[in-house]
């Protein structure tokens, strides 16, 4: 099956998990990546860290928002 096949296919991965933190938290995915992008850390779970003890997220939501963010800004 050739990839976007299926309309109803689940999204994965990390952002599947960005409709809840987005409700639990009261903030968009955006907010999130923001604060990971200016916390000036480089490494993983220090980021994780940082969300979990500042700003009470599980720590499932923050590694999501983290692996993410990372993935994405190519690091």
């Amino acid at each position: 099956m050739s990839e976007g096949a299926s309309k109803s296919e689940k999204v994965k991965g990390p952002a599947s998990y960005f409709p809840s933190i987005e409700k639990t938290y009261g903030h968009p995915i955006e907010h999130w990546k923001a604060i990971v992008r200016s916390s000036g850390l480089t490494k993983h779970l220090e980021m994780v860290k940082l969300l979990k003890e500042q700003y009470g997220m599980g720590h499932g939501h923050a590694n999501a928002i983290v692996a993410h963010t990372v993935q994405e800004d190519g690091q």
